[in-house]
């Protein structure tokens, strides 16, 4: 039986959800359509145009995500203490950038004169709106049906763009959140449509770099709504990705080395034992697996089985799926 939505997020655990997409119709919906030729590859920068933008309006961001051909992964962190201190005119001038709204809160931004018992109309309202801004499920939404109405609208026909809900996975600890970031970044390139960190187009990993590349020039590649890497000067710590960005660049340039080298005996000592991996926890012989595998290894939790455990405790729920996985991938030690 599918699980609740509300029990697949605790907020109380971690801020950090991994959320797979996948296209209902498969590959040439955001790819090329092998029987016909036709490309939809375009519809690749509608994905990650919107995800950018709907970071700028929720009180969620990014620390990655991969748009592919039949599928989209992100990985968000939800970030609900400034949310909560948003006024009612705040959240209503966030909310209004997506919907309308209704016809009172139009008429409040406007300043047009209301009634007390109106006041209290739009107070109520806000309050809801203020919910849904720090919601993933409200942000996965507003992806979906902007592409879904977009795509069809485009196919001249009516249907299913997505399979249905998106998949959710909670990253319980920076282990977790290391490995999956690389599973995401990664993902043009184990599909074969990639064979450098500049050929991972429509990645988050890709967008970080040519920011790099443009720093102190003039036209500078947008990263507004991805969360800052640890070394960025200003940022609070409890904000931002705890490791440094030349090191997980580093380390993502080990991940391919690693699966295109044939010497399987020395590129897996040589990848763990040279940077994150190792200051992170991991072991030689679990840091491929879990990079590679982590999205079918577990349900929708992951870390190490104590923190798994207290996620259990805290949503309250009967049994846990993926303790096996994850004794193995994240309790051993180097």
């Amino acid at each position: 039986m599918p699980q609740s939505r509300k029990s697949q997020i605790s907020l109380a655990d971690t801020p950090f959800y991994h959320c797979i997409s996948r296209c209902v119709r498969k590959s040439f919906l955001c790819g090329v359509d092998h029987a016909t030729g036709e490309s939809y590859e375009h519809r690749k920068d509608w994905v990650e145009q919107r995800l950018l933008f709907l970071a700028s309006v929720f009180a969620i961001d990014i620390c990655s995500y991969a748009v592919m051909s039949n599928h989209v992964h992100v990985i968000l962190r939800v970030d609900q203490h400034p949310a909560r201190r948003w006024d009612t005119e705040k959240t209503l001038i966030q909310w209004h950038k997506m919907h309308r709204g209704t016809l009172l809160t139009q008429k409040y931004l406007k300043g047009i004169e209301l009634t007390d018992s109106e006041h209290k109309t739009v107070a109520s309202t806000a309050k809801i709106y203020r919910e849904r801004l720090q919601s993933i499920s409200w942000f996965m939404r507003n992806l979906n049906e902007f592409i879904a109405r977009k795509a069809n609208k485009e196919d001249e026909c009516t249907g299913r763009f997505w399979e249905g809900r998106f998949k959710s996975q909670a990253l319980l600890d920076e282990r977790a959140l290391l490995a999956c970031m690389a599973y995401v970044d990664l993902n043009p390139f184990r599909a074969g449509i990639a064979t450098s960190l500049y050929d991972l187009s429509h990645t988050s990993v890709l967008v970080r770099l040519k920011a790099a590349l443009n720093k102190g020039k003039k036209q500078q590649w947008k990263t507004k709504g991805l969360v800052k890497f640890k070394e960025s000067e200003g940022v609070e710590g409890e904000k931002t990705i705890p490791f440094s960005f030349d090191s997980y660049l580093s380390l993502l340039k080990r991940n391919m080395e690693f699966i295109t080298s044939s010497d399987t005996t020395h590129k897996k000592a040589s990848l763990c034992h040279s940077g994150l991996p190792e200051q992170m926890g991991f072991r030689a012989d679990t840091w491929d697996t879990a990079c590679k595998t982590i999205e079918t290894s577990f349900s929708f939790v992951i870390g190490s089985s104590e923190s798994m455990l207290r996620f259990k405790k805290s949503t309250k729920r009967k049994r846990m799926v993926g303790m096996t996985p994850a004794k193995m991938l994240f309790d051993t030690a180097v």
